[in-house]
């Protein structure tokens, strides 16, 4: 089969033929991949950036954002069935832990990811553990269907608190980011802000329902957003970029009591003020890792199900298999929302 392989520690991917012959344990599913969307962390893959180092061990099938066919089943699978359509989580977990014993998978104390762990879904087919599968409900396009995974991290983001009449900043309009923007729309913010330096996705926050859109290298983020909010700050702070800077810029943009919700990933040690930027402030703080296991990926169905989601602008790029190199050279540059491979129809 065709599979997209992290070989070396050079800042390179090969699409190649592999064998493939696979052993399904027990509780194993073996799917046919139709579509798999390319992450910011695949990028980091690609790039082999020094986080990734130490979690990695290669050679290694990457990606993790997928759907496709269900095609065979362990002896003891009995959630999912051959010919079921279906999107996955990425999040392995252990099933034995005190997380996942108190409701809790998604934050696994013996978690493994796909893409990372194991050989994950940039192939022709991919073998994942039952647990991990969701069941699509019926008139979810492929493409939107590749994308439940971090439409989920969005969602997971945006609803840790109740957003209807709320003034919302996001910082960073990368792919999630973007996805937050048309969350917090549909979920009732009364105006939404957003940060990002690219103008690609400037003008792409503009499209997609974000009222304002700075530019934080042009202009200073804290001073408009107090100038839209009339000096009160935002409700409710969504953090995408990973970024120090806009991180400390948005706690400072932040209402006294307000929400953070955190998703960036950040490279290294954080230096802020504490005191000053959530502690004598009455911040909320919540880290979000994933969805919830499966309250998160519910609840992304039935909006895609409804269509209450419009992701047409958010997905700018749907290429075939053979163009990934494509796909990740407008990721890096940033000239692109998501990017979609289309692996098999």
């Amino acid at each position: 089969m065709r599979a997209l392989i992290k070989e070396s520690s050079e800042e390179n991917l090969k699409l190649k033929e592999v064998g493939f012959n696979p052993s399904l344990g027990p509780h194993d599913v073996l799917v046919h991949v139709r579509r798999a969307s390319i992450c910011g962390s695949d990028v980091h893959i690609y790039k082999w950036e020094e986080w990734i180092r130490s979690r990695m061990k290669l050679p290694r099938i990457i990606g993790h954002e997928y759907t496709g066919e269900v095609v065979k089943t362990g002896e003891l699978v009995t959630r999912v069935k051959e010919g079921d359509l279906v999107a996955s989580e990425t999040h392995i977990p252990c099933g034995h832990c005190y997380q996942c014993l108190t409701g809790r998978m998604h934050v696994c104390k013996n978690m493994k990811i796909l893409g990372f762990d194991i050989d994950g879904a940039f192939a022709d087919y991919v073998v994942v553990p039952e647990v991990v599968l969701w069941k699509l409900s019926e008139g979810i396009e492929p493409e939107y269907a590749s994308v439940m995974e971090p439409l989920g991290n969005a969602v997971h983001t945006a609803l840790v608190t109740n957003l209807s009449g709320k003034t919302v900043l996001i910082t960073g309009a990368g792919p999630i980011g973007l996805m937050a923007i048309e969350v917090a729309r549909v979920s009732g913010a009364s105006f939404i802000i957003v940060s990002e330096v690219k103008d690609y996705r400037i003008k792409l926050a503009k499209e997609i329902g974000a009222d304002v859109v700075v530019n934080p290298l042009e202009e200073d983020l804290v001073k408009r957003v107090m100038k839209e909010t009339n000096g009160e700050g935002v409700d409710v702070f969504l953090e995408m970029s990973g970024k120090q800077s806009a991180l400390i810029e948005g706690l400072r943009s932040l209402t006294n009591g307000g929400v953070a919700s955190l998703l960036g990933i950040f490279e290294g040690d954080i230096t802020l003020n504490l005191d000053d930027l959530v502690i004598f402030k009455g911040i909320t703080v919540y880290g979000i890792t994933g969805r919830k296991m499966f309250e998160t990926w519910r609840i992304v169905d039935q909006l895609l199900k409804r269509k209450k989601l419009d992701l047409s602008k958010i997905i700018t790029h749907v290429l075939d298999f053979e163009e990934w190199e494509k796909g990740f050279e407008l990721m890096v540059k940033g000239e692109c929302g998501k990017v979609v491979l289309r692996i098999n129809d």
